[in-house]
């Protein structure tokens, strides 16, 4: 096995560096749930203000879980990273299938604003992600 680099070892000393962004990330999607809640009750009422919160905080969520199942399987041993994700990845798509093929069934009225929550969701925790990595990040290996 390959002698640890000194990335490595900085990094195991540093146990909250795989969590560290999720704060950031999840206050965005609070606030874009937020807003979008506002949007949607201006534009659609009540059934799309809460589909484009639930949208989002659907996108947070599975996020989250992500995050934290990986940063686990990460700290117990870095080859169970792709296991995990794998199948977490396959969970997580058939149950929102499945939630999906429900909402659309029941003809609820915020079926489109949840999925324009959930791209929302998509794009805003992606950029956010993006940006935490290139500036914050960035500072903290430099520093």
């Amino acid at each position: 096995m390959a002698e640890p680099t000194a990335d490595a070892a900085r990094a195991a000393a540093d146990r909250g560096w795989r969590l560290r962004h999720l704060p950031v990330l999840v206050l965005s999607s609070v606030v874009l749930a937020a807003l979008g809640a506002a949007v949607g009750g201006v534009t659609g009422g009540a059934d799309a203000a809460l589909g484009v919160a639930a949208g989002v905080a659907v996108t947070a969520l599975s996020y989250t879980l992500t995050t934290v199942v990986l940063a686990w399987a990460d700290a117990r041993n870095p080859q169970l990273v792709l296991p995990f994700g794998v199948g977490l990845y396959v969970a997580k798509l058939t149950l929102l299938g499945g939630v999906m093929v429900l909402v659309a069934s029941s003809g609820w009225a915020g079926l489109v604003p949840l999925c324009l929550g959930i791209a929302a969701g998509v794009a805003v925790w992606t950029g956010v992600h993006i940006w935490w990595l290139t500036t914050v990040h960035t500072r903290r290996q430099q520093g």
